[in-house]
């Protein structure tokens, strides 16, 4: 990175700590080189200096410098690898819509939005290839898990990403979902209202459900069609924004969805039907204000796992109806 960048903490970082956050995003930048980049005021948040333990709030910027013109021995960093001819074009070739202020594409599964030590390929690394036009690099305001597909929004200047950000933290953005779960809920149609909190793991992020600690998450579900008791499709509508949320909430139910080793276990699969055991959850449509007024309305197509699966139970995947469009 050879420019200042401002980045807009999302939702889903809230109350992280900003060397946490930062090792997060940028995690070729060790603690020592960090500590010296906030005593001379080179990162900010909101424009004040801060401190490495500070916790941060969603919406608020932080002010990144130039990451390749110091080191802790004052000696030039590496420079970050280049985006490959072959990334570049198959990221380009997911963009579902464009314009002067707000970039959307289709997410593939299994592509991790942002980076860490184990995560050498991540979108937050493409980001170079999707600036087109723009006078700036994308910004990132929301995030997918690296297992789900579907509708992500980058913002293409800081003063779009402060007002999608602010959509997102509150109920402005619409972001609905499709699940195959293993089992049908019932009833078909409701409400899961059960607070969620990290667990202290070592094997990577966890969420549970837990009603003394946790902070409330609400989910929507709705059941489209059904094979028997075998498999439901389900429209979601997430009215929070956990970690996890929705992964958990459909497991808390007792239909975790299919291909979700992690919080369903082996009950989470088809055995023996053909089915893919990859994670069959995609963020299908969004809709939320445009920083400029008016709305952005974008649906991304289901990937191939998942678009085989629902010709393997004969649903109609063209089936575009809100299942939401009462809900008020």
């Amino acid at each position: 990175m050879s420019e200042v960048e401002t980045r807009i903490v999302q939702a889903e970082e809230s109350e992280i700590r900003l060397d946490r956050w930062f090792k997060r995003h940028f995690p070729q930048v060790n603690h020592g080189h960090l500590e010296k980049l906030l005593r001379t005021g080179q990162v900010r948040v909101d424009g004040k200096r801060a401190k490495a333990n500070v916790r941060l709030e969603t919406g608020q910027s932080v002010r990144v410098p130039p990451l390749g013109d110091l080191s802790d021995d004052g000696q030039t960093s590496a420079s970050k690898p280049k985006v490959s001819r072959r990334d570049a074009a198959e990221i380009q070739g997911r963009v579902l819509y464009r314009d002067a202020d707000v970039l959307v594409i289709d997410k593939p599964p299994g592509l991790a939005v942002q980076g860490g030590t184990a995560t050498p390929k991540h979108l937050d690394a493409m980001l170079d290839a999707l600036q087109f036009d723009a006078d700036e690099r994308p910004k990132l305001v929301h995030r997918l898990d690296k297992d789900t597909s579907g509708v992500l929004v980058l913002a293409r200047n800081t003063f779009a990403a402060a007002k999608l950000a602010a959509s997102f933290r509150g109920k402005d953005a619409r972001k609905y979902y499709w699940a195959m779960t293993v089992g049908v809920p019932r009833p078909f149609q409701g409400k899961v209202d059960a607070p969620l909190a990290k667990e202290p793991t070592g094997r990577g992020e966890r969420v549970a459900v837990d009603d003394e600690d946790g902070k409330r998450a609400v989910s929507l579900y709705q059941v489209i069609e059904h094979a028997n008791k075998k498999a439901a499709w389900v429209a979601l509508w997430p009215l929070t924004g956990r970690t996890h949320q929705l992964r958990v909430h459909m497991q808390a139910i007792g239909t975790p969805i299919l291909g979700d080793g992690k919080y369903g276990g082996p009950e989470a699969f088809l055995e023996g039907s053909g089915v893919s055991g990859k994670l069959h959850l995609h963020a299908r449509r969004l809709i939320l204000p445009h920083p400029r007024g008016g709305r952005i309305d974008v649906t991304a197509p289901l990937p191939d796992h998942m678009a085989q699966t629902w010709d393997y139970f004969s649903f109609d995947k063209e089936n575009d109806g809100d299942p939401f469009a009462s809900y008020e």
